[in-house]
């Protein structure tokens, strides 16, 4: 059967309906402080993943609120099997396993005060050695590619990506959304400057107005912190060497992975997860790649396209990144990091319609279980959002 043509893949069933497609069993540290003990704890049970990450004290408000998201989200993902949380202390420990066990799927937390590291990483790795056994029974079926969740973010973008390696990815969403699938990009700041014509895309005025006020307020931040100079942060000097010298250049090619026909019908907050059934989904998120990717991983989706300029090596611990690229010398220089090559259509060697069909077919593999350049060559970058200090 055509991949391009089929309407199935095959993934993990969860205990709430949704479907993965990796099978982690993770670590998850509420904080900084629990690093350690759950890097101890993946060090002890082979088949596990520790997510170590800098935060989780002394924050509040909304800044603690996109925490608990974050790190409940990334539980929650399909592509995760199982969860063995540790916190510090308590209390914000039960939170978060609270939030993920309303998935159905099993999670155990533990906290260190009161009992240590040595008992803490002993009594952690018994449950997590029980979940990776449980786990490694678990078996794929078939699912129809309405119950695939995509994300998507660009990276060190140039010329190329707005000419072919985004609208490759547009290709994808026009045609998955037409399939029923759940879709979703990012990138508030990389925006700027087509934030109206981004507008137009919208399926609804109300769901219009949603999305400017959103890149409003960033926009607002940005002034209002007297950092109206973006010079090397956006454009970056990659970008700038690979041809865009404005943030309206990036914006507009930024825009090409949305397709022509798909029309957003939300806009959702950081690492917030879609609510409104199948369809085009925007989120608020950083340009940044891991910080974007870790967002919309912890909002539930389960294959990442990444088209890259320049090059960039991101990847993510529990949803899978497919890179691609239309530029020829980082397909040549940067082939181990390159999961599709689609510079052929620069040379009108290969159609767009084409290469949004490769893309599918590599999107669908990595679904069936193929392993991306990211996975295989180890990387799991998964970096927080913090909107402010602590206290």
């Amino acid at each position: 059967m055509s991949t391009t043509s089929g309407k199935s893949f095959w993934g993990y069933r969860r205990e709430n309906g949704r479907v993965g497609v990796r099978n982690h069993v993770i670590i998850l540290p509420l904080d900084d402080l629990s690093n350690a003990a759950s890097e101890a704890v993946a060090n002890n049970i082979k088949g596990t993943l520790a997510l170590p990450h800098p935060y989780g004290r002394l924050q509040f408000g909304a800044d603690l609120e996109l925490h608990f998201r974050t790190l409940i989200g990334t539980g929650a993902n399909p592509n995760v099997a199982a969860v063995v949380v540790i916190g510090i202390e308590p209390g914000w420990t039960k939170r978060v396993v609270d939030g993920i066990a309303k998935t159905g799927k099993p999670v155990s937390g533990f906290s260190i005060e009161g009992h240590g590291d040595i008992a803490t990483i002993a009594a952690a790795s018994y449950r997590a050695k029980e979940y990776v056994h449980w786990a490694s029974e678990k078996i794929r079926e078939e699912a129809p590619i309405s119950d695939l969740w995509v994300s998507v973010k660009c990276g060190e973008s140039d010329t190329t990506s707005g000419l072919a390696s985004n609208p490759t990815v547009g290709n994808f969403v026009d045609k998955l959304d037409a399939l029923g699938a759940t879709t979703c990009f990012g990138e508030t700041s990389e925006l700027t400057g087509a934030e109206q014509v981004c507008a137009t895309r919208a399926a609804s005025p109300e769901v219009a107005e949603k999305f400017l006020k959103t890149w409003s307020d960033y926009n607002d931040f940005i002034l209002a912190n007297k950092t109206n100079d973006l010079s090397e942060s956006q454009p970056t000097k990659g970008n700038i060497e690979g041809g865009l010298t404005t943030i309206e250049e990036k914006a507009f090619g930024n825009l090409q992975k949305i397709g022509r026909k798909a029309r957003f019908i939300d806009v959702l907050e950081p690492g917030e997860a879609p609510a409104k059934g199948p369809g085009l989904y925007f989120m608020d998120t950083s340009s940044a790649a891991a910080e974007c990717v870790t967002l919309q991983a912890a909002a539930g989706f389960v294959v990442h396209l990444f088209p890259t300029g320049q090059g960039n090596v991101i990847g993510n611990p529990i949803e899978p990144v497919v890179k691609l690229s239309a530029n020829p010398r980082t397909v040549r220089t940067m082939a181990e990091h390159i999961d599709l090559d689609v510079s052929g259509i620069l040379r009108r060697e290969l159609t767009l319609d084409a290469a949004g069909d490769a893309l599918i077919d590599i999107a669908l593999r990595t679904a069936n279980g193929r392993l991306t350049a990211a996975e295989v060559l180890g990387h799991r970058e998964f970096v927080l959002t913090k909107l402010y200090r602590s206290a």
